[in-house]
C-alpha cells in the first residue's frame, strides 16, 4: 500500500525541481553501467571482470567517502555537488571519445569506470547531507526514500533506454547519452540560492574533519549497528545485481535488450518498495522490516538461479529489487535521523562507504564464486549467507529504534571568558568537574556519566574518566582533555537535545550545598613553557573573570 506521506516532499519546489534532475541525472548513471557492463560482455571478459565493472563504479565511494563527507560538512554542499557532476560529465565524455577511437580494452574500461566513479564519491555525501535543507525535519523519511525512489525509477527505465542505445547506436553512445543527462542537475545547482548557515567557529581542516567523523561513528552505537547491517547485507545479497549481465546472456540467453529488461524489472520493485515503504515503517518494527527484506531477497536469489524463463525472472528480480531498496532505504534512514547537522556529511559518507565496500567486495566475490561453481551456484550461495545474516546480525545487532528529533541541537551555551590569553590551538585543555551524590544514588550517576561520557567522546573529547574520593564517597570527578582550545569549544556547541538532556539528569543527581564545580585547565607539560624566573607572565589578561557555565 503506498503512502500519500511518501509523495509529501514533492509539494516543497526546491526538493522537487532537485528530485527531477537528480532522476534524469540517476538515469543517465543507469545508461552509462549498461554500457559498460556490456562493453565488458562484448569483449568476451570473463565472469570475474563483468563483475568487476560493478566493483570499478562503486569502490571510489569506498576509498574516499569519508574524505567527501568531510568535504561536505567543511564547505558549501551546493559547490561540492556542482563540481562533483561537471567531474563526471567530463569523464563519461572522455570514455565516450576512448570507444569511438577503439582505444579500450578490460583494463582501460575499468579504469574510465573508476574515474567515474571517483565524482560520484564526492557528490553522494553532499547530495545526500543537503536533504535535510530541502524539506522540513517531518518530511525528512518520506525526502530520504523518495531520493531512493529516484535512482530505482532511474533503474528501471534507464537500463531499458541504455540497451536500446546500445543497441542501435553502440556502446560509445550511451556514454554521450549519459553526459547529457547530467546536465539538468548542473543547472539546478547553479540557480539554487543556497542559505548557509554562517558558523561560529573556524571550519575544521580536513584530515581533522575526517578523523572526527571516524571518531563520532566509533562511539555511537546508533550508528554503527546500521553501518554493519548495511554493509553485510550489501555483500551476501549483491550477486543478483553484480552476475545481472551473465544471468541475461548466460542463463535466459539473451543480448543487451533483456539485460536492460532484467535491470528495469529490477528497479520497477525498487520503485515500488520505496513507496510502501511509509506503510510498512508504521506496520512493522525497523528490525522486522529488515529481516523481511532478506528474506526476501535470497528467496528471489534462488528463483533466478533456477528459472530459465524471462518472465519468471523478471517478477522474481522486482521483488528482489523492493527487497533491496528497503533494506538500504531503513538503514539511511536510520543513520540520517540520528546523526546531528554537524557530522550529517561524515556519518552519510560512512553509509555509502559500508554500501560501497559490500558491493564491491560482493561483486569480486560473487564474480569468483560464478567462476569456480556456476552461476546459479553462487546465486544459491548468496541466499545461504544473506538468511545467516539476518538471523545472526538481527539477534546480535538488531536496528535501533530512532524519532526526528534525535539529531536536533540543543541550544548554545553560554560564551566562556578566560584571563589566559588563548588562542585556537591552544591546549590540551583538561575540564575537572567535581560532583556530590549520595551514595545510594551512586549506580544511577555512573551508568548516566557513562553516557555522558561517550557523548563527550562522540563530540571531540579525550581521555574521558570518572573518579570517586576514597575519603569521601559522596565526591565524583569527571575528567576529560580536548586537544585544542578550539576542538573544545566545538566538543560544547555540538551535544544534541537528547545528549543535553542526558547530561541534566548527571547534574540533577549533585547534591549541595554548593553548586557543581568545574574547572577548564590549561595543560602544560613539563619542558614546555621556558620561563626564566623574573619573565612576567604574557599570557594573562586583564579582564576580570565572569561565571562559567558547566562544560
Amino acid at each position: 500500500m503506498i503512502s500519500t506521506e511518501m509523495i509529501e516532499p514533492l509539494k516543497q519546489g526546491l526538493f522537487r525541481r532537485i528530485w527531477t534532475a537528480s532522476l534524469l541525472s540517476n538515469t543517465g548513471r543507469m545508461i552509462q553501467g549498461v554500457g559498460a557492463g556490456w562493453a565488458m560482455v562484448e569483449m568476451n571478459g570473463t565472469p570475474e571482470q563483468v563483475a568487476l565493472v560493478q566493483t570499478a563504479l562503486t569502490l571510489p565511494i569506498t576509498l574516499f567517502a569519508l574524505p567527501a563527507g568531510a568535504i561536505a560538512d567543511i564547505y558549501d554542499r551546493r559547490l561540492v555537488i556542482l563540481f562533483a557532476i561537471i567531474a563526471s560529465l567530463v569523464g563519461s565524455i572522455l570514455l565516450s571519445i576512448a570507444v569511438f577511437g577503439g582505444h579500450v580494452g578490460p583494463a582501460s574500461l575499468l579504469l574510465f569506470t573508476f574515474l567515474v566513479g571517483s565524482g560520484m564519491a564526492l557528490f553522494g555525501p553532499s547530495w545526500q547531507a543537503s536533504v535535510g535543507e530541502q524539506v522540513t525535519p517531518a518530511l525528512l523519511p518520506s525526502a530520504i526514500a523518495l531520493n531512493s525512489v529516484s535512482f530505482n525509477i532511474a533503474r528501471s527505465f534507464g537500463p531499458a533506454v541504455g540497451g536500446v542505445i546500445v543497441a542501435w547506436a553502440g556502446v560509445a553512445a550511451a556514454f554521450i547519452a549519459a553526459a547529457v543527462c547530467y546536465l539538468p542537475l548542473i543547472v539546478v545547482m547553479i540557480l539554487w540560492k543556497r542559505a548557509r548557515e554562517i558558523p561560529r567557529l573556524p571550519p575544521e581542516r580536513l584530515v581533522e574533519a575526517t578523523i572526527a567523523g571516524l571518531r563520532y561513528v566509533l562511539h555511537s552505537p546508533r550508528i554503527r549497528t546500521p553501518l554493519w547491517r548495511t554493509f553485510s547485507a550489501a555483500f551476501a545479497g549483491t550477486a543478483i545485481a553484480a552476475l545481472l549481465p551473465l544471468i541475461a546472456r548466460d542463463i535466459l540467453h539473451g543480448d543487451s535488450r533483456i539485460f536492460g529488461l532484467l535491470l528495469g524489472a529490477f528497479g520497477v520493485g525498487a520503485v515500488l518498495g520505496g513507496l510502501a515503504l511509509a506503510s510498512l515503517r508504521a506496520k512493522l518494527s525497523t528490525e522486522a522490516v529488515m529481516r523481511l527484506c532478506s528474506f526476501g531477497v535470497a528467496a528471489m536469489a534462488v528463483v533466478v538461479g533456477s528459472s530459465r524463463s524471462e518472465l519468471i525472472t523478471s517478477l522474481a528480480l522486482a521483488v528482489a529489487g523492493a527487497g533491496w531498496l528497503i533494506s538500504v532505504a531503513i538503514c539511511n534512514i536510520s543513520i540520517q535521523l540520528t546523526a546531528p547537522r554537524w557530522v550529517a556529511g561524515r556519518t552519510l559518507a560512512t553509509f555509502q562507504a559500508a554500501t560501497a565496500g559490500g558491493i564491491a567486495l560482493g561483486g569480486w566475490a560473487w564474480g569468483r564464486a560464478a567462476t569456480e561453481i556456476g552461476l546459479s551456484g553462487a546465486l544459491y550461495a548468496s541466499a545461504a549467507l544473506l538468511v545467516a545474516v539476518a538471523l545472526i546480525l538481527g539477534r546480535w545487532m538488531p536496528m535501533p529504534v530512532v524519532k526526528v528529533e534525535d539529531k536536533e541541537m540543543s541550544a548554545q551555551r553560554k560564551e566562556l571568558s578566560a584571563r589566559l590569553a588563548l588562542t585556537p590551538r591552544s591546549g590540551p585543555i583538561a575540564v575537572e568537574i567535581d560532583y556530590r551524590v549520595a551514595p545510594e544514588k551512586a549506580r544511577r550517576f555512573y551508568i548516566l556519566v557513562q553516557q555522558l561520557q561517550r557523548s563527550r567522546k562522540r563530540n571531540g573529547a579525550r581521555s574521558c574518566s570518572v573518579a570517586r574520593d576514597i575519603r569521601d564517597p559522596w565526591i565524583w570527578r569527571e575528567r576529560y582533555v580536548c586537544a585544542t582550545w578550539l576542538d573544545f569549544l566545538r566538543q560544547r556547541d555540538r551535544p544534541t537535545v537528547k545528549e543535553a538532556q542526558i547530561q541534566q539528569e548527571v547534574a540533577a543527581l549533585h547534591e549541595g550545598p554548593g553548586p557543581i564545580r568545574a574547572t577548564i585547565l590549561l595543560e602544560r607539560p613539563i619542558g614546555s613553557v621556558r620561563w626564566k624566573e623574573a619573565t612576567p607572565d604574557h599570557g594573562l589578561l586583564p579582564v576580570e573573570p565572569s561565571g562559567v557555565s558547566t562544560p
